[in-house]
């Protein structure tokens, strides 16, 4: 069935115009329905970022949850993971996350997640989404009508969670942190604090329009910045909703997830010894690791397709260059402060300075073009494209790789080529690019270097 509403991370548009209270509001209401009728918990547990529009959107969802007979617990300000453990630790049928994650500021977003923590399946989105269409024929009063209520408890649950998983505490290391002024801005440094490290910070003053402008980890020089000005042993950035994590070295070099996957498999020696990573993984990254015995297991972008090869192959640790790292021993999903902890304890227990390991290896040139094509469906029939990304592929063989995708929703192919020097790459590059601009109508929409960046 297709979906009217649901995307790939649920429900998202700019807030009070295509994302309105009353969406969210029937949107409540629709999945109250769900839980009770599959028999599930009718209680629910939401969080959400810092944006202007947040408690907003929270209200007409908790209401529509409450006008069905569902009960919801507020957590107010907190991030996507905080959601996700209370909603698999508490006795919730759902956990919803009113966030855009990255986004700018006027977006916003719901996302609903299962008791598991994990993101609902498309069918059961599929399901909610037929409430939507079929109307009420009755509503519960009374005592029936659900309960709205605050709660902190699970925050404190979550801190104490994310203490125990640094038995040997961050005494004397000096961290500088990036909170996006997003959902992190107030449990990133106080987990910090709780650890013993010493903390300098910026993107913590939220404003409900300052999210993610110019911070956090989709702008990785401020906390690089951020790092070599304080004289910090290392830099952590969330992102808005802080599902995902990046860092500096005390250099201030950008560490992103191929980086931060490599040193914590690296320094913990793990078994089986498979990580997971995306058809952006760089290739440096794949040829360092196959030095120290591990493999990587490639999955198209997205988070979903990581957590399914990590199932798949039993891996410990995947993600994606962006700092989306699963850790499936401690959370379902990606989290950017199980991320961040788990990073400095491996840095602080190895003895070795955050640089040392950026260090051990070079990331191969790499680069990604966005190009405009004529026809999607058939950009890639012509027989001069196929020679040229069949040549390029051959030359590239054992030293670097073409990944050619196109977009699902605009007339736009992603061009990455990868080798092991920057001449092979771009030659490589531009040979396929002269023949899909003389045979596929393509115009250049942008060229990014990717070589020292986050990748996807």
């Amino acid at each position: 069935m297709s979906r009217k509403h649901f995307g790939t991370d649920g429900i998202r548009g700019i807030a009070n115009a295509k994302l309105t209270p009353e969406l969210a509001f029937q949107l409540g209401q629709a999945a109250g329905r769900w839980l009770i009728e599959t028999g599930k918990e009718r209680h629910v547990v939401i969080g959400r970022d810092t944006r202007r529009s947040g408690p907003m959107l929270g209200a007409a969802i908790a209401s529509g949850f409450c006008s069905v007979g569902v009960d919801v617990a507020t957590l107010g300000v907190a991030p996507t993971p905080a959601v996700v453990y209370a909603a698999r630790t508490g006795r919730y049928g759902l956990g919803v996350v009113i966030s855009a994650s990255h986004n700018p500021a006027p977006d916003n977003g719901i996302k609903l997640v299962g008791h598991d923590g994990r993101k609902l399946p498309d069918d059961v989105e599929s399901d909610i989404e037929r409430y939507l269409e079929t109307p009420l024929d009755s509503r519960p009063t009374g005592s029936a009508v659900g309960y709205l209520g605050a709660s902190r408890s699970e925050i404190d649950d979550y801190l104490e969670f994310l203490e125990g998983l640094v038995p040997n505490r961050l005494d004397g290391l000096k961290v500088a942190l990036d909170g996006a002024n997003g959902a992190a801005y107030e449990l990133g440094p106080a987990i910090l604090a709780r650890l013993g490290a010493q903390v300098s910070l910026t993107g913590v003053s939220p404003d409900g329009m300052n999210i993610n402008e110019e911070c956090g980890a989709t702008h990785p020089e401020t906390v690089q910045a951020l790092t070599k000005a304080t004289a910090s042993d290392i830099g952590v950035a969330f992102d808005g909703d802080a599902d995902r994590a990046v860092f500096s070295d005390e250099q201030g070099r950008l560490i992103n997830g191929d980086r931060t996957i490599g040193i914590w498999a690296v320094h913990h020696s793990i078994q089986p010894p498979t990580v997971v990573g995306t058809v952006m993984s760089n290739g440096g990254f794949e040829a360092y690791l196959k030095g120290r015995g591990f493999h990587l297991e490639r999955t198209p972008v997205g988070d979903k397709y990581v957590a399914q090869k990590i199932a798949e192959k039993g891996a410990r640790i995947g993600g994606e260059q962006s700092g989306h790292i699963i850790f499936p021993e401690l959370q379902p999903t990606g989290d950017g402060l199980v991320t961040m902890l788990e990073l400095l304890s491996a840095i602080k227990d190895s003895g070795r300075a955050s640089s040392e390991w950026v260090d051990e290896y070079e990331s191969w040139p790499q680069v990604l073009i966005n190009v405009e094509v004529a026809d999607r469906a058939t950009w890639h029939e012509h027989s001069a494209v196929k020679e040229a990304l069949e040549e390029a592929a051959t030359k590239l063989a054992g030293k670097g790789r073409v990944n050619v995708r196109a977009s699902g929703t605009q007339p736009i192919v992603r061009v990455m080529v990868e080798a092991d020097n920057y001449g092979d790459r771009d030659r490589a590059a531009d040979r396929i690019l002269t023949a899909l601009e003389a045979h596929a109508g393509a115009k250049v929409y942008s060229r990014v270097d990717l070589t020292h960046a986050l990748g996807d």
